[in-house]
């Protein structure tokens, strides 16, 4: 997700990610509320229309979406023996639609831009003692570690095939593994040598019950 977004200056790209966010968290519930493979097919040229209106190039929202439709033609061929083509249809049609929703965000929205949103949303979790800052940033390394972690697998498989290894689950996950904990140990020892210390947050009822402790030996 880092090298995703697509710079430029539509009315798309110049909505707030809140907004934005908003607008397909309301879109994802409205898909499964309606029904109709007519409803759910001008659904999708509606999405299409707004690609146009972002000028996004089709073949890197293409690229994005292949993976995923590959997974649509298992589901539609299980509807087809099992329920009913025409319901298949539709469910395709609704994660066509869905996935389309989150490409166009993705590809409109910078990545920071998309983190502060979920830390203003989590400000009311400080009341229960989370930190909202700790929240953006565990965030912002899951999604870094995501494809240093696909990078780190590739490699291994590629060492293991020159070596003429078969593919094994348990071969590529004892060195990934190891490799993981490398990288968080080095992680937190970069976050500590550069002083990192986010504001701890108490719970509530903490406070409520100090301020009580506090009121009685007053």
């Amino acid at each position: 997700m880092l090298s995703l977004y697509v710079p430029g200056d539509s009315i798309v790209h110049r909505l707030p990610a809140g907004t934005k966010l908003l607008m397909l968290f309301a879109g994802s519930i409205a898909l499964f509320a309606v029904s109709g493979i007519p409803v759910h097919a001008g659904e999708l040229l509606a999405v299409a229309g707004l690609y146009r209106v972002a000028r996004l190039p089709w073949r890197e929202t293409l690229h994005q979406l292949r993976p995923a439709l590959l997974f649509l033609v298992p589901i539609f061929l299980f509807h087809v023996f099992l329920t009913d083509w025409v319901l298949g249809l539709e469910t395709v049609l609704r994660i066509v639609v869905l996935l389309a929703l989150a490409v166009l965000v993705t590809l409109t929205t910078r990545l920071s831009d998309m983190i502060d949103v979920i830390e203003r949303v989590a400000r009311p979790l400080r009341h229960a003692g989370i930190n909202p800052s700790k929240v953006g940033m565990m965030l912002s390394m899951v999604i870094r570690f995501v494809p240093l972690m696909m990078r780190e697998a590739q490699e291994i498989l590629e060492a293991q095939r020159a070596r003429g290894l078969d593919r094994s689950a348990i071969a590529l996950l004892g060195p990934l593994l190891i490799k993981t904990l490398k990288m968080a140990d080095d992680l937190s020892d970069a976050i500590e040598a550069r002083g990192y210390d986010a504001q701890s947050v108490a719970p509530i009822w903490r406070r409520w019950s100090r301020t009580g402790r506090t009121t009685n030996a007053s």
